[in-house]
């Protein structure tokens, strides 16, 4: 029997690949999708071939498991309607915009007995593999500073409207270089935050944290600074980067997450950047189908959503007091 698998949300701009990498799996079938703009259903019906349905005739379609691909603020309804209706869920990041919605939808997915997954594809890059076997051997020594970037071009839509983010760069990029930092030393937590937020400081009028310069104390003593910035423009080949640098006592190293690409720039239009490496949005939704198949554990679960949404919080804290903020004392 296939898996049967709904989409909840069609507002991030992930959904296409998501949708298109589970149409690649097999034995996979990509039942039908929800969105509370009908207008925009419709369209990803026509865009996607996948009938638009209501979210209970959705959820009652007999479904295994579903992506949850809407706006930030949408994430917790969208959740706890599939909680109990379906094996597993899959959420966009970040988690929720309040540490409340995201610790109801933990509560509500563990009284269920729903397995939750959060997107954070950038743990299956080649080269953060690479990185974290590197760091478990050892082979740098003690680690004393990590200088990270997740820039990106502005995005705009949706994602800078306050109401349906809860934040712009900030939100949108910390989570996913908080994610790794964890990922890559087990047990590790951030401790401290200090953060500079700008508003429409690299796009006038906007109305929204458009720039964002982190500074963590991680529990291991290591300190790093974070690059959050909508600072690419539009010819950008990449919606974003994530990169991340790391000094120790016996080395150094240097990782871009997104680094294997063929870089294409035409003399007119906008330059392109052809992946020969892994496609990270493939490798997730392949752990996400395997993980419901099987029955085990998420590899990367809410409370890791949790984790990295506090960080961005307590980053919008810092920078509205100028004082760090404790998250371990």
């Amino acid at each position: 029997m296939p898996l049967r698998v709904g989409v909840l949300g069609v507002a991030h701009v992930h959904t296409a690949s998501y949708v298109e990498c589970l149409k690649q799996e097999p034995e996979v079938e990509v039942v039908g999708l929800y969105d509370y703009d009908a207008t925009r259903g419709a369209e990803a019906e026509a865009k996607f071939g996948i009938v638009s349905l209501p979210l209970d005739a959705l959820l009652d379609a007999g479904l295994d498991a579903v992506v949850v691909c809407a706006e930030n603020t949408q994430h917790r309804r969208l959740v706890e309607a599939a909680a109990g209706r379906v094996r597993a869920i899959l959420c966009e990041k970040p988690i929720a915009t309040t540490l409340a919605d995201a610790q109801a939808m933990l509560d509500v997915c563990q009284r269920t007995g729903t397995r939750l997954q959060m997107c954070f594809p950038v743990r299956f890059a080649t080269a953060m593999a690479a990185l974290k076997d590197l760091l478990a051997k050892g082979r740098l020594g003690t680690i004393h500073v990590a200088r990270a970037t997740n820039r990106g071009q502005m995005p705009g839509g949706w994602f800078t409207d306050p109401e349906l983010t809860g934040g712009g760069a900030v939100m949108d990029h910390t989570v996913h270089v908080v994610d790794l930092l964890r990922w890559l030393w087990p047990g590790v937590e951030v401790a401290e935050v200090y953060a500079e937020v700008g508003h429409s400081l690299l796009h006038p009028g906007l109305g929204i944290d458009d720039a964002g310069l982190l500074s963590l104390r991680l529990s291991n003593g290591v300190v790093a600074t974070l690059d959050t910035s909508w600072s690419r423009p539009p010819s950008y080949p990449l919606g974003a980067d994530v990169t991340l640098e790391l000094t120790g006592e016996n080395g150094w190293v240097e990782v871009d997450g997104f680094g294997q690409r063929l870089l294409y720039a035409p003399r007119q239009g906008k330059s392109e950047w052809v992946g020969y490496g892994i496609n990270t949005d493939a490798a997730l939704i392949h752990d996400f189908v395997d993980m419901v198949r099987t029955g085990r554990e998420p590899s990367i679960t809410g409370q890791d959503g949790l984790k990295a949404l506090e960080v961005a919080l307590a980053a919008y804290e810092s920078a509205r007091s100028g004082e760090p903020v404790l998250l371990l004392r």
